[in-house]
């Protein structure tokens, strides 16, 4: 869904400049098949465009950064196959095209002042640096993992204001290190409604903390280790995003677009809704599920999530699997607008 606006940021950025080398960083590239996914669409982008304007590749130079505890061993054994298929498609005299980890918090400086063209992000901008301070032992939240119907408003306001510190930490650090005129493409969880609480996955939330509670009771899972159990997550509105870019100040916004993410399964899904309430339960699991093993031990997570999928199949076993992504295309301020 954000290939065609991720191409033309890039290609913008390129006939714009003409760099001899081109400097990019991906943020958040995690391990696995899809972490060079992108950079392949990029370098297939500008290889397309260079043909038909004539001109020579530049060099390309690839940052992958992600958390120091990434399996940056799995990503560079796939180095060599990556190299092997650029030689294949694109013929020896393709690059040079040379790709380094950078492990790392992208909350702070990462890379030299000025040495980006281009930073991409994709699902990761939505994780706090930390649980905001305050909510683990607040009485009134201690049965919430994140923001709920029945949540005061403090933990609302604790949430939104350990997002804009860290995105605000986040745009300070690349518009030192991102040239001039250089582009940015982030995607990151977020709601389309301004009322924090109006997020469809909230329940699927509300339902696992229950599950949990419920382990207490079975002797399973130590309280103390629930009540102190928080998401660092924080799905924004466009409004919150737009207000921390233009106080922070460093870049302008050329394209805000908000998607739906809709998992299809008309045709598969089976009468009691089990097909259904597994990929809810699945697309959940994939992402908290290092977060829960840390906290409770690898022991309890099948357990854990094969309730979440029954418990959703026997009550309300139509849920979508729908997820809000913002989509945000911005660029580097220039010296003299700043």
């Amino acid at each position: 869904m954000t290939m065609g606006i991720r191409k033309e940021a890039i290609l913008d950025l390129y006939c714009t400049t003409f760099p001899e080398s081109l400097v990019i960083a991906d943020l958040g590239c995690s391990s696995g098949p899809n972490t060079l996914m992108v950079i392949s669409e990029i370098l297939e982008a500008i290889d397309e465009r260079c043909r038909k304007l004539n001109r020579p590749l530049p060099e390309f130079l690839v940052f992958l950064n992600d958390l120091p505890l990434n399996d940056f061993n799995t990503v560079f054994r796939s180095f060599p196959s990556f190299y092997e298929t650029l030689k294949l498609e694109k013929g020896d005299d393709f690059g040079p095209c040379l790709i380094t980890p950078v492990p790392g918090s992208f909350h702070g400086w990462l890379f030299p002042r000025r040495s980006l063209h281009f930073v991409h992000s994709s699902s990761c901008l939505h994780w706090l640096s930390q649980v905001p301070p305050g909510i683990t032992n607040n009485p009134l939240h201690k049965r919430n993992f994140y923001i709920s119907k029945t949540s005061p408003p403090i933990v609302y306001k604790s949430y939104l204001e350990q997002f804009q510190k860290d995105f605000s930490r986040f745009l300070m650090a690349r518009s030192e290190e991102i040239i001039p005129g250089g582009r940015m493409f982030v995607t990151l969880l977020g709601r389309k409604c301004v009322d924090a609480y109006d997020i469809e996955y909230l329940y699927v939330l509300e339902l696992l903390a229950r599950i949990l509670y419920g382990m207490v009771s079975q002797g399973l899972v130590e309280e103390e280790k629930v009540d102190s159990f928080k998401l660092p997550v924080y799905m924004p509105s466009t409004e919150e995003l737009k207000a921390v870019i233009q106080t922070e100040g460093s870049f302008v916004v050329n394209l805000l677009e908000i998607l739906e993410v809709t998992a299809d399964v008309e045709g598969i899904v089976d009468e009691n809704g089990l097909v259904m309430a597994q990929m809810v339960a699945k697309s959940l699991r994939a992402v908290i599920e290092s977060m829960l093993a840390s906290h409770f031990g690898e022991g309890i997570v099948e357990e854990l999530f094969q309730r979440l999928a029954d418990i959703i199949a026997k009550y309300n076993p139509k849920v979508p699997v729908k997820l809000i992504y913002l989509t945000l295309s911005m660029t580097k301020k220039s010296i003299e607008a700043n």
